[in-house]
């Protein structure tokens, strides 16, 4: 079976947990200092805040940015949870606005009409690996005053234009769970270039307390801490990045070229001056495809190969949500991409044969089904 996710982990990360192991410091310690200076570095920011996962990160983001009860905020429906529901935790309200077709990100002019006297910020989502429309949502943001919290947790390494994700909101916020483009198994982290923020975020993961005076709490705050074990897998992990993202792009391309021409089906676009990184290869089955999206996942598994549906609903239309007033037909592209997409394996231990087979399998379920 092809995956349609596996962990790169080598024998690096190995003796780096066991060498955490054996120093007695489990905790926050060395290596995610280190692992913060070097992936600020890497994006290209002044400050980077590890903490336990990207949840967490959205999270700290809005928190010290003042978000609270009678704020709104604009997002997503077409998103992993975790992109939205911090917003509830911080007793805020979620506003969401429709997304754009060809990159599955949120729609600028969409989000233009959710602005109201309340809303405080807008978390835009780097879908898939590819980057939201920046200009776009700057332009808006700045016409408010509202800050932006950029959900990079998909786009480690993606680029506009060469400027790399994490460098496009006030906050950014990375996810390095086991199945994201870097992993430290869980984890994440905040990129920001302001220092207030920075040592804000540093409090909140913190319980409240600054990490120079401990035991002076300031404001409330949670352990949102990242263990060293998973700060030394991250640090080994960031140096191969950028072979593993090239990786990526090599297999897209393999798939993108194999399938284009394919009747009924969408191979992803990407935007021009954009470098996607494709945390997932998400094809659209259309009506003209032979059968349905689910059809199609089904006869792949039956040939070895696995894919993946994300997300087969739009958060609006689950019962948490829909309790809030939203309701079917609310966010139509949103509704319909998720009835269409599929994701297919795509990450660097896929090889160019494990490629040919998932383009070989797609055409022949299509031509078994047009004869």
């Amino acid at each position: 079976m092809i995956s349609i996710a596996k962990p790169v982990v080598e024998k690096e990360e190995m003796d780096a947990v066991m060498e955490v192991l054996k120093s007695g410091q489990l905790a926050q310690g060395k290596n995610v200092k280190l692992l913060e200076e070097q992936f600020a570095e890497f994006c290209g920011v002044k400050h980077a805040i590890a903490v336990s996962s990207g949840t967490a990160a959205i999270h700290a983001s809005l928190a010290v940015l003042g978000i609270g009860s009678g704020d709104e905020v604009i997002t997503t429906p077409f998103t992993f949870v975790a992109t939205a529901n911090p917003v509830i935790m911080q007793g805020a309200k979620v506003v969401f606005a429709d997304i754009k077709e060809d990159t599955f990100n949120i729609d600028s002019e969409e989000i233009r009409k959710k602005v109201t006297d309340k809303t405080k910020a807008i978390i835009p989502v780097d879908l898939y690996g590819q980057p939201y429309d920046y200009d776009a949502v700057k332009k808006i943001a700045d016409e408010h005053g509202l800050k932006i919290v950029e959900d990079a947790c998909q786009a480690v390494g993606a680029k506009i234009d060469g400027r790399k994700a994490g460098t496009f909101g006030d906050l950014a916020t990375f996810s390095f769970y086991a199945t994201k483009n870097l992993i430290t198994g869980e984890g994440g982290i905040i990129t920001t270039d302001s220092a207030e923020l920075a040592e804000l975020c540093r409090r909140f993961r913190h319980h409240g307390q600054s990490e120079q005076t401990r035991y002076e709490y300031y404001e409330l705050g949670y352990n949102y801490r990242m263990t060293d074990m998973q700060a030394a897998i991250g640090v080994c992990q960031l140096k191969r990045i950028e072979g593993f993202n090239q990786r990526r792009r090599e297999v897209a391309n393999m798939l993108t070229k194999g399938l284009n021409g394919v009747k009924g089906l969408r191979v992803p676009f990407v935007k021009q001056g954009v470098t996607h990184v494709f945390h997932q290869y998400t094809i659209i089955v259309d009506e003209d495809f032979p059968m349905s999206r689910d059809e199609l996942k089904a006869a792949l598994h039956e040939r070895g190969v696995g894919s993946g549906v994300y997300y087969p609903k739009p958060l609006h239309l689950h019962p948490f949500y829909m309790k809030m007033g939203y309701k079917e037909g609310d966010f139509p592209v949103a509704e319909k991409l998720a009835k269409k997409v599929l994701s297919l394996p795509v990450h660097p231990l896929v090889s160019d044969e494990d490629a040919q087979k998932i383009v070989s399998a797609i055409k022949e379920i299509s031509e078994e089904k047009n004869d």
